[in-house]
Parts: C-alpha cells; structure tokens; sequence
C-alpha cells in the first residue's frame, strides 16, 4: 500500500462552510490543498449544518452589500457546475421602526425607495402584521440556501478538482515555519500555506500561535413553530424570509424562513445565544424553554397571528461572534504564511464563496479584491502575546 501522501501546497484546518469554499477556490487555482475536518462528515457541531439558511442582498454595512453580488453569482455558478439546486428565492421583509437608520442603510444599499406600512404588507405577505405606525422594507433578491446541500456540494467539487478532503482527524498540534507543520490524530502534514478556519474552535489553535482573538462561542436555539392551518397560503412555502431591524420587541433581532425544512413548519428565531464550550454544546439541557423561547412566543404571536406560540421543534447551532460582529479575515501578524478566517457572527454563511476567495487570495499574496479594513485582526488591541 503507498504511504499516505503528507506534503501539500496548502492545508487548511476546518471543513465548514467557509473552509470548504476556501479549499475549492485554492483547488480551482491548481494548488495541491489539504482540507483537514475533526469530526467525521457529515456532522451537526458547528455552524455550517441545517437545511437552511438566509441570503440576502440587504445589509446596513456597505462592505457587505458590495460583495452580495459576486456571491450570488459564485452561489449560481456552483449550481451551474454541479446541475444541483442550492437557492430558493422568496425575498426577504425587513421589519422596523420608521427611520431606523439600520433598515434606512439597508433600504438604501438595496436602492429601494417603496418602504411599507401595515397595510400594505398585510396585502402582500397576508402572514405578516404589523404594529402601527412600524413599516417593512422588501428585498426582493433574497432566498432560502439549501444548507446542508450546499456544504457538501461545494466538498464534492473540492474533490474533483483534485483537493484531499480527510475528516475524522483532529488537529493536535501546529508548529509555525516557513513550511508548516500540522499534527493529527492520523497523520502529519506540512505545507508553505497554512488556513485556519476552525469555527468555534478557532480561538483555542490561535493561542496556541500567540493570538489571542475576541471570539465568543455561542449556542442557538434554533426554534420551528407550526401553521395553526398547514400549507396556508399566507404562511406556506411561498411566504418570504423576514428579519428584524431596532424593534424594541425583538432585541438583538428576530429572524424567520419558511416552511421550507419541515412542511407546515416556519423556522423563527433569536439572533442571540448563550456562551458555551464548543466542546460541551450537546451537554447542555434543550428541554427547558429559556428567555429567548418567550421573547419569541411574545413576538409570533403580535407578528405572525398564523403560528403556534409555543415551538413544535428545537434545534442548537453554534455561531462564533466578535465584539463588532463583522469577520476576522487576515493574515496571522507575526506567521505570514498563516491566515485565520473566523468570527462569523451568525452571518457569514451566505457569503461563503465570496470569503473563501478572500482568504485564498490573503493566502497566495495576492492583493485582496475588496477592502479588508473591517476585517483585520489588529482591529482589536492587545492581541498578540508572546508566542508559546
């Protein structure tokens, strides 16, 4: 039997979604890549399982809505090369005060001037009531990603294009140089590039290098609430996502996707959670409801008067959030060759491809393609520690 191969171009350490779209560019470009997963695929300990997730055009930051397009295109292309359907487009209704400058920035990056009141969208999206005097703001290129699909689709064409995809081996150990080498439970590698794009387990190998960075590990409750009339028209598989901007009912934001995973069944939730060890998520008790279950049950039933107002299913997920909620995508600042793509904040994974193109870019040396200033790592004071 041939040994097993160890000598790569680039290794990158995490198989989620943003790692995986990283090791598909770097394989499109013909280098020879290494994606490295600890848990044996699939699996649903990070952040990048589930059957869906939002994508939206509408976003209050400019540097994000610039790059929504290129990712819509790149979300179409993967669709294109593989015959596979990864997008669904119901729109997205952002729910607000009036004049709130967030859902204001978001209605101007979109270039929308129609913002509606009650009425109107009652007449629209019959699901939806709104409080008086509150207005929605429609976007209408938004839709449900096939999560789960789009993960392993994206794993698939890794390999196609020659990329090694080894699961089931934990990384041990990472010793910095000029050729890195990386430590499993199976093997040592080593190439002259080295991505870490680790999720919620990030923050614990970049200490390991020196870097201690500000991510927090949350656990959500991801929570579906049934149709009092299943396969209504006002609620059923047509009824677009929705998302909330500075409603005093909803703090943190409230978001929802239809009843597209379990028929009968619309995906609402808090876009919050409570701090945990990654390595203990599933230790945690999900039978008592928590405070985000009544913040929920007390909005579904003001806003969506369709729904039960108690969860029929719950599911956990884990986002790994910054201080600011924007991405750390950067070189590491003392290991050049070493780049860290985290902190994804619960809104990353709609901007995959076009993240794993930044982070396969920051690893070749080439010159970005969108300004990274709100992603660096020196961003945040005090992180470098004298390397162990």
């Amino acid at each position: 039997m041939a040994p097993q191969k160890s000598t790569y171009d680039v290794i990158v350490i995490g198989a989620g979604i943003q790692g995986s779209f990283t090791a598909y560019h770097l394989a499109q470009r013909h280098k020879d890549t290494l994606l490295l997963e600890q848990f044996l695929l699939p699996h649903s300990r990070g952040s990048s399982h589930g059957q869906s997730r939002i994508i939206r055009s509408a976003y209050a930051q400019e540097y994000y809505s610039r790059m929504m397009p290129e990712s819509f295109r790149l979300w179409r292309q993967l669709e294109a090369e593989t015959g596979t359907t990864l997008y669904r487009q119901t729109g997205l209704v952002l729910l607000g005060p009036p004049g709130e400058p967030e859902l204001e920035a978001c209605r101007r990056n979109l270039g929308v001037d129609e913002v509606l009141d009650a009425a109107a969208l009652a007449q629209r999206f019959p699901g939806f009531r709104l409080q008086a005097g509150q207005v929605a703001v429609v976007d209408t290129t938004a839709g449900v990603l096939f999560a789960d699909r789009a993960l392993r689709t994206v794993q698939e064409v890794f390999r196609r294009h020659g990329g090694t995809l080894r699961d089931g081996q934990k990384v041990l150990h990472i010793e910095p140089g000029p050729m890195v080498t990386v430590t499993t439970t199976a093997g040592v590698y080593k190439a002259p590039r080295l991505i870490i794009t680790a999720g919620a387990w990030t923050g614990a190998f970049v200490e390991k290098l020196g870097l201690r960075l500000p991510l927090q590990p949350l656990r959500i409750d991801v929570c579906y609430w049934r149709e009092k009339q299943p396969g209504s028209a006002s609620l059923g598989s047509v009824s677009p996502c929705f998302l909330t901007l500075g409603l005093s009912q909803a703090p943190h934001g409230i978001y929802g996707l239809p009843s597209i995973e379990y028929p009968g069944l619309m995906k609402v939730s808090h876009h919050h959670g409570s701090p945990i060890d990654p390595e203990k998520r599933d230790q945690t008790s999900s039978s008592t409801p928590g405070p985000d279950i009544a913040i929920l049950s007390s909005f579904i039933n003001s806003y969506l008067p369709g729904l039960e107002t108690q969860p029929a299913l719950r599911e956990t997920c884990l986002y790994t959030n910054t201080p600011d909620e924007d991405f750390i995508l950067d070189r590491h600042p003392k290991f050049s060759n070493i780049v860290i793509g985290a902190g994804f904040s619960g809104h990353g994974f709609k901007l995959a491809p076009v993240v794993g193109k930044l982070l396969c870019e920051l690893s070749l040396g080439e010159e970005p393609s969108y300004n990274m200033a709100h992603f660096t790592i020196t961003r945040f004071p005090g992180v470098l520690r004298a390397a162990l």
